[in-house]
């Protein structure tokens, strides 16, 4: 019995080397195989032209009050206990503005009034369709998840405006079949036509703030491009915060119509990173991204990627970790989460990826390769919300 069990184990073994050798080998493979649709492109019906009007295609705006979950914020027993001691290094924080009570009209509220227009990422992770029904519990769910820890940072708002779209789902992000990106089309019309509702809701003297991350910032830098770029809209925008998705300096950024942020307090620019742990394997990410085509209709390839620092809140360069205001840290069942300060550095490398050094422990969502996407924000959380209302003050003061 005793020689069974080790045969039995030596033979477990055995199969977890070839599956972990699988796995390095057609670990491509097999994320495609997982999670891309087999099925055609279903064109799906356009929404009503009045369908934003309805409170329920956001997941938030002003009137939803305690339910929005772009209002979450850590809860100061959440906070670390070594949250009172700030860093050693806060020249780069700034006070932020007083955050307008939702729905207040109040003239008399302290600080600058402004909008913000938040396009969360892809929580679609099902292959049943190339986009999202608008009814899938699970990934709405879990975008209010990501909400609460993605725009959060963006509290001191007098609005936020969230919308509910049908995004594409992964797996149109892991092919180049043209269903891809028939889905990421279809998702970008709903972004577009709320965005569209956004700008004749918000008071048209009232400066913008834009954000999104990943798919969502694929989405942003397209409103960039087609609906802000060299239009008077231009002269409203704050920032753009296209967050997690890889943007060519070469390919992409001159059709955006905003340069990237050179200094902490300018306006009217870019501010990007993609995070990567050390030892950094971005090989699937960076292959990825070389063969993709950029907004002038060229391959990507080796080009640059805009890196902003977020901890300095200018292009590349490199901070240590006592210059982090605050990393984000959630609990287990993502319910609440705490605010560490001095956790995470941050470098960007030569290719424009943003270096995070030894992996922190956020949870079990980072990506193959050191890959921290799902964490791009959280990682910056305190230094995040100082920067937006950095910016803030300095476009009121200008304006």
């Amino acid at each position: 019995m005793a020689r069974k069990f080790l045969y039995l184990i030596a033979l477990l073994t055995v199969l977890v080397i070839a599956a972990l050798f699988a796995l390095r080998i057609w670990s491509r493979e097999l994320t495609e195989f997982a999670f891309v649709p087999r099925s055609e492109f279903v064109q799906q019906a356009s929404l009503a032209p009045n369908a934003y009007e309805d409170p329920a295609m956001w997941f938030s705006r002003p009137g939803i009050g305690q339910d929005d979950p772009s209002r979450w914020q850590p809860s100061p027993e959440a906070l670390d206990e070594d949250a009172s001691t700030p860093p050693a290094n806060t020249a780069n924080a700034a006070p932020l503005p007083s955050p307008a009570p939702v729905d207040s009209t109040d003239p008399t509220e302290v600080g600058p009034s402004f909008a913000v227009f938040f396009i969360h990422p892809t929580s679609y992770l099902q292959r049943s369709y190339w986009n999202a029904p608008l009814d899938d519990e699970e990934s709405q769910e879990r975008a209010r998840i990501f909400l609460r820890g993605m725009a959060s940072p963006f509290d001191a708002a007098s609005e936020i405006w969230a919308p509910r779209y049908r995004q594409a789902t992964f797996g149109a992000f892991l092919t180049d079949a043209p269903e891809a990106q028939m889905a990421l089309d279809a998702a970008y019309k709903d972004v577009e036509q709320a965005f569209e509702f956004f700008l004749s809701s918000v008071d048209e003297k009232m400066p913008i703030v834009l954000a999104g991350h990943s798919q969502g910032a694929l989405h942003l830098t397209r409103l960039l491009k087609e609906h802000v770029a060299g239009t008077p809209l231009a002269r409203r925008i704050v920032a753009a915060y296209p967050i997690g998705w890889p943007i060519s300096v070469e390919h992409d950024l001159p059709s955006l119509g905003m340069p990237p942020c050179e200094k902490p307090d300018q306006t009217g620019c870019i501010i990007a990173w993609s995070s990567f742990a050390e030892p950094a394997d971005p090989a699937m990410v960076m292959d990825r991204y070389a063969q993709s085509v950029g907004f002038d209709g060229q391959l990507r390839g080796n080009s640059a990627i805009l890196c902003t620092n977020p901890l300095t809140g200018v292009i590349g360069g490199e901070a240590p970790a006592k210059d982090n205001l605050g990393t984000l840290v959630p609990d287990r069942d993502l319910k609440d989460a705490k605010i560490k300060p001095g956790m995470v550095p941050a470098r960007c490398d030569p290719s424009g990826l943003l270096l995070i050094g030894e992996p922190p422990k956020l949870g079990q969502y980072v990506l193959p390769g050191n890959n921290y996407h799902v964490y791009d924000i959280p990682l910056f959380w305190r230094n995040l919300e100082a920067d937006v209302g950095k910016r803030v003050q300095a476009w009121a003061a200008s304006h």
